[in-house]
């Protein structure tokens, strides 16, 4: 930090998310630690890049301060509305981070993973450093529990099934991470579970067998049925169906993540919100025609 004094947080980590900082001519990470004889690339920052720090809106504040579920020494945990990202960049001024280090100034959080933007639920911070390094330690050795509830468009042939395809990431020109089925990615597995049924989608939860960029939403466009409401992989004429029947967002959300740290288990919930639950109050009553419109579209041709 005293490298970059005077630069805003989120400009730091965004630095870092795109690899410009380097260690030994390798991409440098969050919890990268330095030791003595490492050579270190930071690239060039302009003051006029600099973001411009403006104090959050209280009414922010306050819903990520409201939606707190647990804290102890180590962490704190919310259940992350929709719509606020994990942290500021890219355009976005105030991320989950910056609101809760305004609601508590005093207190010195870091963000132990990250969530999309649009995806809701359990996100967790940590408090010590010692719960930083431990958890990060655990999810690089796959020791924690993540599960995610999404609707998927269609009806898979299994209730129950894995999707074991590797997975590239990429940046276009503009920042845009975008990620792909490539035979040269990385290994990612994710395991699918129904747990209910609707008209032209089912309700599922999705287990994080490894933690890719974007792993549920490809691997469940990769098999032909994307999450509902998913702008970057999904189906667009579906979305604006469902958008017509009050989905107004992707429908993800991250419901359960456990682990172990020092001798104790933890273990976080968040309920499924009730925007997404008011969608499948509809979609079954009305997912019905839906699916009568989707038939008579094609015995039409």
């Amino acid at each position: 930090m005293t490298l970059l004094k005077g630069v805003p947080k989120s400009m730091i980590y965004r630095l870092l998310r795109t690899g410009q900082v380097r260690v030994n001519g390798k991409r440098a990470k969050p919890d990268t630690r330095l030791v003595d004889g490492d050579t270190l690339r930071i690239p060039p920052v302009r003051v006029a890049e600099r973001l411009e720090e403006r104090a959050p809106a209280s009414g922010l504040v306050a819903s990520v301060a409201d939606a707190i579920i647990f804290e102890d020494k180590h962490f704190l945990v919310i259940d992350k509305p929709a719509g606020v990202a994990s942290h500021g960049g890219s355009g976005v001024s105030h991320g989950a981070i910056e609101l809760l280090r305004a609601a508590r100034p005093q207190e010195h959080l870091e963000l132990a993973h990250r969530l999309d933007r649009d995806t809701s639920g359990v996100l967790v911070f940590a408090r010590t450093r010692a719960g930083l390094t431990g958890l990060q330690a655990a999810i690089r050795a796959g020791e924690v529990t993540k599960q995610y509830l999404c609707l998927m468009l269609g009806h898979p042939a299994k209730a129950k099934f894995d999707v074991n395809a590797p997975l590239l990431k990429s940046v276009l020109q503009g920042g845009e991470r975008m990620v792909r089925v490539a035979d040269n990615g990385k290994p990612s597995l994710t395991f699918f579970r129904e747990m209910e049924q609707y008209p032209s989608a089912r309700l599922m939860q999705a287990t994080l067998g490894t933690g890719r960029t974007h792993q549920i939403r490809v691997h469940a466009a990769h098999i032909g049925h994307p999450l509902a409401g998913d702008p970057k992989y999904g189906d667009r004429e579906m979305n604006k169906r469902y958008r017509e029947m009050g989905l107004n967002r992707m429908f993800l959300h991250a419901s359960h993540m456990s682990f172990d740290l020092d001798g104790r288990a933890y273990s976080f919930s968040a309920p499924l919100p009730d925007d997404l639950k008011d969608f499948l109050d509809v979609l079954a009553v009305k997912g019905k025609r839906l699916v009568w419109m989707q038939e008579k579209s094609r015995t039409d041709f």
